[in-house]
């Protein structure tokens, strides 16, 4: 390698160095800027006083007014069913749903009746006889009153007493044979069939379970700290009210499938003990005629899991504001109007979900912040989402020269 190969990569090298340098010596200072302060940006919300209607939320399963078990009071066979005495039949008040075979009873019933007119005979004989003995008594010009036993007296009223009781067996036979007839005890449904044509039945079998529809209940649990805001219908001893009060109405939701169903009914009456475990008040909503056709709502059927919306009172004059707008239970982001914020202390009276009702510690006309800002200090200034930076920024931002 010759001298020259050698020496051209330095000399190349440092002509590059010397120019780099020529550059920097010869090149423009440069600023150094302050940067402005980093405000937060947030979301602001401006509160106004409204009224607010409480909707306490609860569930609760669908219970029968009624229910009951048909159970013969005679014995006998089937002999014949009602066509709508089935798992789901719908049936009438006094409606006739089962026959027992009445032969037996209606035997009964004659022999009673035979046995009533035997007695009525005797009775008429003893008293035709009293009657003999009263007027031999004075064809005989007898001194004194005839005795009881001269007149028969005590004859008469054994018959009398054995008419009495030959009528209470006629209508005991006449009662055992009506009841071979069995009637429904209400307008109602068949919950379960246990009995059919053919089977000997007797007192103590049970035909089939059976609840009344007129109307349904549902009983629904309330917290202690909710009882404050519902007016239930209270009753008190001693007192008889006149009208049945009512209570507040109640909403009840069901979902069937893809759709959420919906009935009205109303709070009728509370349970008589608040729960020990759970603090809570059970209340019970009626609905009447759960089995009426409303256009495409199904009927509300027992056993049916329902969620509910009782309606409770109105509040007056409060802020309702969403909840992540509170700090920790009863502290919100108020923006002053020189935009700077405060962390003030709020009373929050009701909570539903994703909504706090603040009662007290706010005025109208006041923006909440609804971005949260855990690390902020009271004072600490923000910028409001959607409103003008100020001229106050980068444009006039101190600068320094460099050393």
């Amino acid at each position: 390698m010759t001298t020259w190969a050698r020496i051209l990569p330095v000399a190349i090298l440092l002509a590059g160095l010397a120019a780099g340098m020529a550059l920097i010596a010869t090149g423009p200072e440069a600023e150094r800027r302050t940067p402005p302060p980093m405000e937060p940006v947030v979301e602001a919300l401006t509160v106004m006083p409204e009224d607010f209607p409480v909707l306490i939320r609860s569930q609760g399963a669908v219970l029968p007014r009624t229910q009951s078990t048909l159970i013969p009071e005679v014995s006998g066979r089937v002999l014949w069913i009602a066509p709508n005495f089935r798992n789901g039949g719908f049936f009438e008040s006094g409606e006739q749903l089962l026959t027992i075979d009445p032969a037996d009873y209606e035997n009964a019933a004659t022999v009673a009746s035979a046995e009533l007119a035997r007695a009525r005979l005797a009775l008429a004989e003893e008293e035709a006889q009293s009657s003999q003995a009263s007027r031999d008594w004075e064809k005989l010009g007898l001194a004194g009153e005839p005795t009881d036993l001269v007149l028969r007296l005590p004859q008469m009223e054994t018959a009398r007493a054995d008419v009495a009781a030959a009528e209470a067996r006629l209508q005991q036979a006449e009662t055992n044979l009506a009841r071979t007839r069995i009637l429904a005890p209400y307008a109602g449904r068949v919950l379960e069939k246990r009995a059919d044509v053919g089977q000997y039945v007797s007192p103590g079998t049970v035909l089939a379970d059976v609840y009344a529809v007129d109307y349904v209940e549902v009983r629904l649990p309330i917290a202690d700290d909710q009882l404050a805001f519902v007016e239930l219908p209270e009753h008190y001893r001693g007192e008889t009210p006149v009208v049945k009060p009512q209570g507040p109405s109640v909403v009840l939701h069901s979902r069937l499938g893809r759709d959420v169903f919906s009935w009205k009914g109303r709070i009728m009456r509370t349970e008589g003990a608040i729960d020990t475990a759970s603090r809570q008040l059970f209340v019970v909503a009626q609905v009447d005629d759960p089995y009426a056709r409303r256009g495409d709502t199904p009927p509300l059927k027992v056993g049916q899991f329902v969620e509910a919306e009782i309606t409770g009172r109105t509040l007056r004059d409060v802020f309702v504001l969403p909840r992540q707008t509170l700090e920790d239970a009863s502290r919100v982001l108020v923006i002053s109007d020189d935009k700077r914020i405060e962390r003030r202390v709020v009373e929050v009276v009701w909570s539903d979900g994703d909504r706090v009702v603040v009662a007290s510690g706010l005025s109208g006309g006041e923006r909440i912040s609804l971005t949260p800002l855990p690390f902020a200090a009271n004072g600490a200034a923000v910028r409001i989402h959607g409103e003008e930076v100020p001229a106050t920024g980068a444009a006039d931002a101190t600068r320094e020269q460099k050393p």
